[in-house]
């Protein structure tokens, strides 16, 4: 997941600032959630649907955006063809970041490579609200922390 060398993240006063190669900014501050979501349908209807529950989210692959500081991940089992494994590879670099993987008909090792990652899975397909209850959740109890 290298950053472009034309874009950057900058802390401010809130949050971060996301700068993109055209050098447009976006604010996210520290309670937003990043999607890792190759597709890029999935990726909208899910920033639209969590947006209306009110968390702030953003694509997780964006360029310039750091993981270490969010508020939580979402990551697609599929996502770069193992979302467990890309999700240990973050924590392999020190992204201690609480974390969900969404994961269709999830088998027994998935499960537990999922625990062994710290990461909760929910399965596909979505239905309800268990995505932005989980994800409240895990903000809440990262509030406390």
């Amino acid at each position: 997941m290298p950053a472009s060398c034309d874009a950057r993240t900058e802390l401010e006063e809130g949050g971060l600032t996301q700068v993109t190669t055209e050098g447009r900014r976006t604010m996210l501050n520290r309670d937003a959630v990043l999607l890792f979501v190759e597709d890029r349908p999935v990726l909208s209807s899910l920033q639209f649907s969590l947006a209306i529950e009110g968390l702030q989210v953003a694509d997780g692959t964006a360029d310039g955006i750091d993981p270490k500081v969010a508020a939580a991940l979402v990551i697609d089992q599929t996502y770069l063809g193992d979302g467990v494994a890309a999700l240990r590879d973050l924590r392999m670099l020190g992204c201690t970041v609480p974390a969900i993987v969404l994961a269709t008909n999830p088998n027994s090792e998935l499960r537990a490579r999922s625990t062994a990652m710290c990461a909760e899975l929910i399965e596909k397909p979505l239905l309800g609200d268990e995505l932005s209850l989980a994800i409240h959740a895990l903000l809440d109890i990262r509030k406390a922390a």
